[in-house]
């Protein structure tokens, strides 16, 4: 289907996008446009005024601080990020993951920004985010907001973000020593849909100090797991006890049923993969 005709702008700075966005109801930004395009030709929905930010330098960096935190412009593209040696060194579960997002053609476009803006709930990297404990970005006219990845995403296809606002950045913070982040998807074939995922970030000095357990696709956003993660505070990192947690996770979430699998069969599948994922993580953390 082709796509209808729609106005086009393409502004030179992040201040003019912000201009342009607060002024004209109907317009919506556009970075990679590996899914909105979509959107607009199956006429799921409209815009009035597409503002392409895709190009605006601002919103293309990737930035390593002294203190090993990260800052990812929003329109900074998955290829980017797997190849980013500032990514890799401290981060580098963010680049492994966004090097298997689709093919090579959609990670030469798709930006880590639309890939959260979208609030899809099969997206990659939402889960991650939370679970790195990221923090959002967001400009508008009137300044500058700092909303935590927890709380950013607030069901399908609907995010924290308000009219006439930019997401222009995403900070992560340092991975710590003895800390490691672990992420498993479970899905039908490659290049499938995932059925149910998670990710962990764990910090261990003796015994797991830190812990943050995220599952996706059990509900409409990310979802922290805090019955997990207390009853892994304080006790040591084995297999055993990592799998007496992952018990935990029951009626207390409650999947859709879909072609792949009913919600009961996602509710044992969240408990598998968040159990690799937190002992993958603890296994990163004991290589550091």
């Amino acid at each position: 289907m082709l796509l209808k005709s729609v106005n086009y702008v393409r502004p030179e700075s992040v201040t003019e996008a912000l201009d342009i966005l607060s002024s004209n109801e109907g317009a919506a930004p556009l970075a990679g446009g590996q899914s909105l395009t979509n959107v607009l030709k199956h006429r799921v929905a409209s815009v009035d005024l597409l503002v392409d930010i895709s190009a605006l330098s601002e919103l293309r960096t990737i930035t390593r601080a002294g203190d090993g935190s990260l800052e990812v412009g929003a329109c900074v593209t998955y290829d980017e990020i797997d190849h980013s040696p500032d990514v890799r060194a401290g981060h580098a579960i963010l680049a492994r993951e966004s090097s298997h997002i689709e093919d090579q053609q959609i990670r030469n476009r798709g930006t880590i920004g639309g890939n959260c803006c979208l609030s899809d709930p099969t997206n990659n990297l939402p889960p991650l985010l939370v679970a790195l404990d990221a923090t959002m970005n967001i400009r508008a006219v009137g300044g500058t907001r700092h909303v935590a990845a927890e709380d950013f995403f607030k069901g399908y296809f609907l995010t924290a973000l308000e009219p006439g606002e930019l997401l222009v950045s995403i900070t992560i913070p340092p991975i710590p020593v003895g800390g490691g982040a672990g992420y498993v998807s479970l899905s039908v074939a490659t290049d499938s849909k995932t059925i149910v995922r998670a990710a962990a970030r764990v910090r261990v000095d003796g015994v797991i100090e830190e812990v943050r357990v995220v599952l996706a696709r059990v509900a409409s956003v990310p979802i922290r797991h805090h019955a997990m993660e207390e009853a892994l505070r304080g006790v040591a990192p084995t297999a055993e006890l990592v799998r007496a947690a992952a018990e935990l996770i029951g009626s207390d979430v409650e999947p859709i049923a879909d072609g792949h699998g009913s919600s009961d069969y996602r509710r044992k599948m969240a408990r598998v993969v968040a159990r690799r994922a937190v002992l993958a993580a603890i296994e990163e953390g004991g290589r550091k």
